[in-house]
């Protein structure tokens, strides 16, 4: 496990990396399009973020969300990706939301660096941009 730092400037300049960031989001959307068809159903969806436990935990605790509010909020985020409507989530479409949220992130973040915990084996997008910076970073002073 490390520690990076970042702030909202890490975020966006990762972004602005556009081959880098669509082959990060490339990956993302093909470990989760578990039936290989190309799109992503609202089960895929719901299971990738079973497996991040990002609504079961509140700041690393468990907490006991009822399964009425946990299928409500995981609707409510498929809704948002798919824009068509399609019922499925393409490629495009996860692309775009994935940079709403990461452009969201920044905003959140500004100039306020924070401290995040990773796995060295940790594939997320807030990582990819930590590893950008970091390589910017050790050019510059080399």
């Amino acid at each position: 496990m490390g520690v990076v730092i970042i702030d909202g400037s890490t975020v966006r300049d990762f972004l602005k990396d556009e081959a880098l960031f669509k082959k990060t989001v490339d990956e993302q959307f093909k470990a989760l399009d578990l039936n290989n068809d190309g799109v992503l159903s609202r089960s895929e969806l719901r299971k990738s973020f079973e497996n991040m436990r990002l609504i079961e935990t509140h700041f690393g605790s468990d907490v006991n969300t009822p399964p009425e509010q946990l299928t409500k909020l995981n609707d409510s985020i498929f809704d948002r990706f798919d824009c068509d409507n399609s019922g499925t989530v393409d490629r495009e479409e996860f692309m775009s939301e994935t940079k709403k949220i990461m452009l969201a992130i920044a905003d959140g973040l500004g100039s306020c660096p924070i401290q995040l915990a990773i796995e060295d084996d940790d594939q997320s997008l807030l990582k990819k941009a930590a590893d950008l910076e970091a390589s910017k970073i050790s050019r510059i002073s080399s």
